[in-house]
């Protein structure tokens, strides 16, 4: 094959177009794609029996560029350029499509045709092997109680005919890796799907590219990265052991957090950013750990399990040590959970006041209901409390165009008889309406939204995303000033505060 031919296929431009179709299966820019391969030691690709694997091949991305650092890089063990590409692209490049059309786009991107034994392929495999080193198989979900046993799809979303796509991805789905490539890989590299309807109620879907993680551990390779979520910071839907087992995890060497995921994906909104990472096999110690914001990174070797909840920002950590050091107590302590007077968020109460009545406020405005309707904590409906939206304020967590966030969206003071639907979360029950309003102003200030959003990596606000926030006297009012001078913050320390929170009315 002539070099002008191989050389023509390597135009990042095509793969650009497609990069981002859909915020479940992600597509890789190419030049995010060299950006992971950047991390790897650059001495893997000069070495001719080094061995990559993409167990979720989309475009092919990874694995063209890694072709292009190999051909580089073997140019003086096997100086012939067709021998060179045979060896690499029969020997050392390995993939697994997640569906028929992206194992065409794969091979397409990589061996320069769809069909790798074809007169057109870069390099012409056999004709037992027609699809090359990138293989696809269509195969089927293994449903028990209306989940697949492996990926925890809903039967009723995914149980489909032959003319639509399933979404059984074969790695995760009991596929023996090693016995179909027969070999040990000594790089794990891709960009896994996200996510799979669980048949919860709306949009509700399982996080799955955890899986994808945890089945390249079992093929003991050298080295693994993967970009996927940063949701995982903060554990949840089915990741809390995941996200115990990353943040302990010292083979775990480089994290690279995007806080904003357009800065990856322009055209993706993806809930709490995303993060890419290397796991090298055996190592041990810090984690060289890159915050980037708007542009601007933060480094920092650090300890990624030092705190109960993980803190993404580096910056904040000294910010969160000061304050340790003068409360130990934080506002997730007099917080109910979610659902405070098990009220349903549909709920929107009668149009009229009732005799002996309560308020209720809903996502719509409010309504009214009897005292008989609240099913559990009674006494903080006959309380002064202040009322909170349960998801931040911004759009899957993403800052404004300004770089800035406000995190809360509602912050109000509920008098007694007043009570919300689950739409809401409830803090502090208190007799004297002063506390509340006091309370309210805290939780409205630059710094306790600051702390707050150093839990939170989602939408979604729970009881456990104010444990950074500390407890204060809600005898007195609180300003960021005040605060500032409590905890002695530094001008630098306000200025990164004042550079991420914008002010609330």
């Amino acid at each position: 094959m002539e070099n002008s031919l191989f050389k023509s296929v390597y135009n990042p431009d095509v793969l650009s177009c497609i990069a981002n179709l859909s915020n479940d299966e992600v597509f890789t820019p190419p030049e995010l794609a060299n950006k992971i391969i950047d991390m790897l030691p650059q001495e893997l690709f000069e070495k001719p029996d080094t061995t990559f694997l993409d167990p979720c091949c989309k475009s092919g991305v990874f694995l063209r560029e890694i072709a292009k650092r190999l051909i580089k890089g073997l140019e003086q063990q096997i100086p012939d350029l067709e021998k060179r590409i045979e060896h690499i692209f029969s020997k050392q490049l390995f993939g697994i499509a997640i569906t028929e059309l992206t194992s065409l786009l794969s091979r397409r991107s990589v061996y320069c045709s769809k069909f790798p034994s074809s007169e057109f392929s870069a390099y012409q495999f056999p004709e037992d092997k027609p699809q090359g080193n990138i293989i696809y198989q269509r195969i089927k979900h293994t449903w028990k109680d209306g989940k697949c046993i492996y990926c925890g799809a809903s039967q009723s979303e995914y149980d489909r005919g032959a003319d639509l796509e399933t979404h059984a991805y074969q790695f995760i789905h009991n596929l023996d890796v090693k016995k179909v490539f027969n070999m040990k890989f000594d790089v794990i590299i891709g960009n896994p799907p996200y996510q799979l309807s669980d048949g919860g109620n709306g949009a509700s879907a399982k996080p799955i590219y955890h899986l994808f993680i945890e089945q390249a551990k079992k093929l003991n390779p050298r080295y693994l990265t993967m970009i996927i979520p940063a949701r995982w910071y903060a554990g949840g839907k089915g990741l809390d052991e995941f996200r115990n087992t990353m943040l302990s995890d010292k083979q775990i060497r480089i994290i690279r957090d995007y806080v904003n995921a357009k800065e990856c994906f322009p055209n993706n909104s993806i809930g709490g950013g995303v993060c890419y990472f290397l796991w090298e096999k055996g190592s041990k110690g810090l984690c060289d750990f890159t915050t980037i914001l708007n542009g601007t990174e933060s480094r920092q070797m650090r300890a990624l399990d030092e705190f109960p909840v993980f803190v993404r920002h580096n910056s904040a950590i000294q910010i969160i040590h000061k304050v340790k050091e003068k409360d130990t107590d934080s506002l997730s302590e007099i917080m109910l959970s979610r659902n405070p007077f098990g009220i349903a968020s549909y709920e929107r109460g009668l149009e009229n006041a009732i005799n002996d009545g309560y308020i209720l406020h809903s996502s719509k405005g409010t309504g009214y209901i009897t005292r008989e309707s609240i099913s559990q904590n009674i006494d903080y409906a006959d309380s002064y409390k202040v009322m909170i939206s349960k998801v931040t304020c911004e759009h899957a967590g993403e800052p404004d165009k300004d770089g800035m966030m406000k995190v809360l969206s509602t912050t109000k003071v509920l008098n007694p008889k007043e009570v919300c639907t689950d739409s809401y979360l409830i803090m502090g029950k208190f007799n004297n309406q002063n506390y509340a309003n006091n309370l309210c102003s805290f939780l409205r200030t630059r710094f306790a939204r600051f702390l707050l959003l150093q839990a939170v990596s989602s939408i979604n606000l729970s009881k456990d995303k104010f444990c950074f926030v500390p407890m204060q006297d809600f005898n007195e009012s609180w300003t960021d000033e005040k605060l500032y001078a409590k905890y002695g913050l530094t001008k630098d320390e306000i200025a990164f505060i004042e550079s991420m929170i914008r002010p609330m009315e």
